[in-house]
C-alpha cells in the first residue's frame, strides 16, 4: 500500500476544541489539527447501487441514487422536460449557444430512443464545447490577460493559456494530464516539440498569479506565492489553504507547516516578470523556440542587459540596506531603552541612511529607466509563453505569523499532511511540482475526483451535489447525496478521467432531464430542491447572454480565435498605478475570447455578474437589477444587434405572421402561441403608426418597428433564462 493510501486508512478522529460559547480556537503548540474524521478527507467509496421503490423511472444509475433520497422523504420527481425545452437546455449547457431552429426541428423528427444521446454527442464533438466549459475553468483558476498589479500591466502572451484549456477540452484531454501540465507540464516528457511547448504554455496555470505592488525594491512575491498556493487549494482541491499562512488553520486540518512545505515548491519555481511601474518590461519568459537558436538569438542582448541590470542590482542593494538601516534605526529610537549618547549615535546612523537614500534614489531611477529602455527597444522578436520553469531548489523557512521579514523553523517541501504528507525526495534537483502534480491526480486522493465531479455537476444543474464548490472543508456544505457524489467519483476515475464521459452519464440520466416546473406539493418539504425533483431553472451566465445575442442576430463570428489582443506595443509601456493599463477591445467573436483584465471588467460583464478575476470563482452571483433592464434597453451594442436581428427577420421571412414566427424560433427555441402572435403582430402596427406620425418614410417606420419587436424579444425572460 502506498504512503497515500495508508494515510488515508489511518485517519485519526479528532475534535474541534471549542472555547466558551462554542467558538473554534486555534489548536495550540501540540495540540491535534481539528476536523480529521470531515466527510472529504475520508476514502472515496464504490457505493452499490442502491433499491428503489419505482425502478421504472430509471434511465441511468444516477436515478437510483437521486430516487432513493426522493422516496425516503416523500418526494416524487416531476415529469419530463417537453423536447423542445431539453434541446435547448443541452445545447446552452455544452457549447453555451441557443440551438438553431433546424436543430430544433431535426430533434422533434427524431423519434428513436437515442434521439437525445446523438443531440449530447454532436455537442460534445462541438468546438464550441471547449469554448463554454473553458470558460467554466477559466474562473475557477480566476484567468486574466493582465497581470494585476497597482498598474495592472498587460500580459499579450496569455491568450495562449486560454487556448490551451479550450483545445484540452475539446480533445477531452484526461482531467489527471490536464492537471499535471498545469503544475508541471515543462518538467513532463514529451514525444515532439509540438507536445512539449504545448505542456510549457499549460504552466501559464502558475504563472497567471496575482501581481502586487509598484517597485523592484522588497517585490512582495511572497503575495504571489501565496494566491498561487490560494488557487491550487480552491480549484483542485477544495480547501482554504492560504488560511494557514500565518497560523493552523482553525477548522480545517491543515497547518502552518503544510502551508509552507506547499510554499517551498513555488519558492523554487521561478516566474514570469510582467513588468511594473518602475520596471516596464518583461522578464523570464519561456522561450517557444529550439534551445540553441534561441540562445544565439539572445546571446549580445543579454550581455549588454547584463552591464546595466548589474549597476540596477547594485544600487539597489544599497538602497534596500539604507531602508533596512532606517526601519532599525527607528525601532531602537521608539524603544525609549537607550541612553543619550546611543540615541546620538543611532539618529545620525538614520540621519546618514535617509541622506543616501535620497542621493541615490535619482540614480536608481535612472539605471532603471536605462535597464527598461534597452530591454524593450533592444529585445530580440521570439514566440514565448507567460509559463514558468524551475528555480534553484530551497525549503522554504515559516514566516511567523504570515511575516517574510520574520523567518522561523525550515520545512521540507511536501504535500498536506491530512492527504499524505509525502516529501520532496532528499536532494532532489527540482521545485518538486512534478511530484506534487502526481499527488494532486493520486486515484486514492479523496478530494481531486470528488471535487471535479461537483463542479461538473453544479455546471449542470446550477448547484453542486456541495452547494460550495471551492471548499470541501469544515466551513463549506455538506453534500446532499454523499454516496451519488462517490459514484461519480469512481466512475470519472475508471473512465480514464474523462470530462466528456461524464457530461454523458449526468445528461442521459432522468434526473438531468426532468422538467423544470410542476409538483407544488415537493416545494413544502424541499423548497430549495435539494434533493432534485426538478430541473433548476437558471439565468444565463453573462458570456451565454452576449454569445446568444450575436448568434441570433446573425453576426457571431463563430471561428477559434488563436490570435492574440491588440495590445499597445511593448516598447511603448508606460503605465504607472496613477495611469493604469485600461482597454475594451471591441469583436464579435465569442466573449470568452474577450480581453479580461484583473482590475477593471469588461462593461457588458460587470452587468451581468461575470467572472472575479482576482480570486477563484467556484459559483458565479447571479443578481438582477435595475441597471440590467436598462443596459438592454439603452445599450448601443443591444440597438445595434438588435437592427441586426431585424434586417435578418425581413430578409429571411416575408410577412409580419411568418417573422413573429421565426423571432420566436430563433430567440426563444420554440414558435408563439396564437396570443403571442396576434399580440406581436399588433405591436407592430402599432409602432408603424407613431412612426408614422412623425411623416417617416415608410420604408424607415417598417426598419424602425422590426427594430422594437427585436429589442423586445431580447429583453423576455424566456431568452435570458434556461429550463
Amino acid at each position: 500500500m502506498s504512503r497515500l493510501s495508508t494515510s488515508f486508512a489511518i485517519l485519526l478522529s479528532t475534535p474541534v476544541i471549542l472555547a466558551a460559547g462554542g467558538r473554534a480556537e486555534e489548536p495550540g503548540a501540540g495540540q491535534p489539527l481539528p476536523g480529521r474524521d470531515h466527510w472529504a478527507f475520508k476514502p472515496v467509496s464504490d457505493p452499490a447501487l442502491p433499491n428503489v421503490k419505482d425502478p421504472g423511472w430509471i434511465q441511468s444509475p444516477i436515478d437510483r441514487f437521486v430516487l432513493v433520497e426522493l422516496e425516503r422523504r416523500g418526494l416524487q420527481p416531476t415529469r419530463p422536460a417537453p423536447r423542445r425545452r431539453l434541446i435547448r437546455r443541452a445545447t446552452l449547457d455544452l457549447i453555451g449557444l441557443p440551438p438553431t431552429p433546424e436543430e430544433v426541428d431535426a430533434f422533434l423528427a427524431d423519434r428513436y430512443p437515442d434521439a437525445f444521446a446523438k443531440v449530447v454527442d454532436r455537442l460534445l464533438a462541438s468546438p464550441h464545447y471547449g469554448e463554454r466549459w473553458g470558460r467554466h475553468w477559466l474562473d475557477v483558476v480566476r484567468y486574466a490577460d493582465t497581470a494585476g498589479d497597482s498598474s495592472d500591466f498587460p500580459v499579450p502572451q496569455l491568450y495562449r493559456y486560454r487556448n490551451y484549456v479550450i483545445d484540452s477540452l475539446n480533445r477531452d484531454k484526461p482531467y489527471d494530464v490536464f492537471i499535471q501540465e498545469q503544475i508541471a507540464g515543462d518538467l513532463m516528457p514529451a514525444k515532439d516539440g509540438a507536445q512539449k511547448y504545448e505542456r510549457i504554455v499549460a504552466t501559464g496555470y502558475i504563472a497567471l498569479s496575482r501581481r502586487f505592488g509598484s517597485s523592484t525594491i522588497d517585490y512582495p512575491q511572497h503575495l504571489t506565492i501565496e494566491d498561487t498556493i490560494d488557487n491550487l487549494g480552491r480549484s483542485v482541491l477544495a480547501l482554504n489553504i492560504h488560511c494557514a499562512r500565518c497560523h493552523d488553520h482553525k477548522f480545517d486540518p491543515v497547518s502552518s507547516e503544510d502551508y509552507y512545505g506547499l510554499y517551498g515548491i513555488f519558492q523554487s519555481t521561478r516566474y514570469p516578470f510582467p513588468g511594473i511601474e518602475t520596471l516596464k518590461v518583461q522578464r523570464d519568459l519561456v522561450p517557444l523556440v529550439p534551445e540553441g537558436e534561441f540562445e544565439a538569438l539572445m546571446k549580445p542582448y543579454q550581455e549588454e542587459l547584463g552591464v546595466l541590470e548589474a549597476e540596477r542590482k547594485r544600487l539597489t542593494s544599497i538602497m534596500k540596506a539604507a531602508k533596512e538601516k532606517i526601519r532599525e534605526g527607528e525601532k531602537v529610537l521608539a524603544a525609549n531603552d537607550i541612553d543619550d549618547d546611543q540615541r546620538r549615535k543611532v539618529e545620525l546612523e538614520v540621519s546618514e541612511a535617509y541622506r543616501q537614500r535620497a542621493e541615490l534614489f535619482p540614480k536608481w531611477i535612472e539605471a532603471g529607466k536605462r535597464f527598461s529602455e534597452t530591454a524593450q527597444k533592444k529585445k530580440p522578436e521570439f514566440e514565448a509563453a507567460y509559463a514558468v520553469a524551475d528555480a534553484e531548489p530551497a525549503h522554504a523557512r515559516v514566516h511567523v505569523k504570515g511575516d517574510p521579514k520574520e523567518l522561523g523553523q525550515e520545512v521540507p517541501r511536501r504535500f498536506l499532511g491530512i492527504l499524505g504528507g509525502q516529501k520532496v525526495p532528499e536532494g532532489c534537483k527540482t521545485s518538486g511540482r512534478r511530484e506534487l502534480s502526481q499527488w494532486l491526480t493520486d486515484p486514492q486522493n479523496p478530494l481531486t475526483g470528488r471535487v471535479m465531479v461537483n463542479r461538473i455537476w453544479h455546471y449542470h444543474f446550477g448547484k453542486g451535489i456541495v452547494e460550495t464548490p471551492n471548499n470541501f472543508g469544515n466551513q463549506g456544505r455538506r453534500p446532499t447525496h454523499p454516496r451519488l457524489l462517490d459514484y461519480l467519483a469512481r466512475s470519472f476515475i475508471r473512465s480514464g478521467w474523462s470530462m466528456k464521459a461524464m457530461h454523458r452519464l449526468i445528461m442521459l440520466s432522468a434526473t438531468y432531464q426532468l422538467d423544470s416546473r410542476g409538483r407544488i406539493q415537493n416545494a413544502t418539504s424541499d423548497p430549495n430542491n435539494d434533493f432534485v425533483w426538478k430541473f433548476n431553472r437558471q439565468r444565463l451566465v453573462a458570456e451565454a447572454v452576449r454569445d446568444s445575442i450575436l448568434a441570433i442576430s446573425g453576426t457571431l463570428d463563430r471561428r477559434i480565435l488563436t490570435t492574440p489582443h491588440p495590445f499597445p506595443d511593448p516598447k511603448a509601456w508606460d503605465f504607472t498605478q496613477h495611469k493604469p493599463f485600461r482597454a475594451t477591445y471591441h469583436s464579435r467573436g465569442r466573449t470568452i475570447y474577450l480581453m479580461t483584465q484583473r482590475q477593471t471588467k469588461h462593461p457588458f460583464l460587470a452587468v451581468f455578474d461575470g467572472q472575479d478575476t482576482t480570486s477563484s470563482t467556484g459559483r458565479r452571483s447571479s443578481t438582477t437589477t435595475p441597471i440590467q433592464a436598462l443596459f438592454m434597453m439603452n445599450d448601443p451594442f443591444v440597438h445595434e444587434q438588435a437592427a441586426n436581428f431585424a434586417a435578418r427577420l425581413v430578409a429571411e421571412r416575408s410577412t409580419d405572421s411568418s417573422r413573429v414566427e421565426r423571432a420566436h424560433q430563433l430567440g426563444l427555441g420554440r414558435p408563439p402561441t396564437p396570443a403571442e402572435k396576434t399580440a406581436g403582430e399588433a405591436y407592430l402596427a402599432k409602432v408603424r403608426d407613431k412612426f408614422a406620425a412623425l411623416n417617416l418614410p415608410t420604408q424607415e417606420h417598417e426598419k424602425l418597428a422590426w427594430e422594437s419587436y427585436a429589442r423586445v424579444v431580447l429583453r423576455m425572460n424566456e431568452f435570458m433564462y434556461v429550463e
